[in-house]
């Protein structure tokens, strides 16, 4: 299966994602090329639910031109207490600014929610990305084996 580029200068929207989003969120986190081999467990039953979406803010970042409106990544912001819970960008669209896009998105709405940090506990190979864009390391949320067995970076966005 091919994955085709998409284009840095293509527009995108970013929009609330309602509950039919919820099936293609899902298949964008079990399809993340950032959880094979090893990290393959985490998500390979991970279910992005209707309830879910309609419980957190969650916002998708969709290609502005395709009918469709193809999801090129989203994010999951909880309120109480304030964490960045989800983060992916689809393969195709990583390394174009979407991430960046997607973050400074969820600056954007915890501010306007009147938080002032943001939590994340960061996917080991996503600990890069975090420090590029701005976040804070804070600690190391250890194994919780066999949900998660292994240990996690800790960051903080400081709004």
């Amino acid at each position: 299966m091919g994955t085709r580029a998409f284009p840095a200068d293509r527009p995108v929207t970013i929009r609330r994602a309602v509950a039919r989003d919820a099936k293609r969120l899902t298949r964008l986190v079990r399809g993340s090329s950032a959880y094979e081999g090893l990290y393959a467990s985490a998500v390979a039953g991970y279910r992005v639910g209707p309830d879910y979406i309609e419980a957190h803010r969650v916002f998708v970042a969709a290609d502005a031109d395709d009918h469709e409106g193809r999801v090129l990544g989203f994010y999951a912001l909880v309120l109480a207490p304030p964490e960045l819970d989800l983060l992916f960008v689809a393969d195709e669209a990583q390394g174009r600014g979407m991430g960046r896009l997607l973050v400074a998105h969820m600056r954007s709405e915890a501010r306007a929610a009147g938080v002032d940090r943001v939590r994340v506990v960061s996917h080991v190979p996503a600990e890069d990305f975090y420090h590029r864009v701005g976040a804070v390391r804070t600690g190391t949320v250890f194994a919780n084996p066999p949900a998660v067995p292994w240990d996690r970076p800790e960051f903080e966005f400081r709004i």
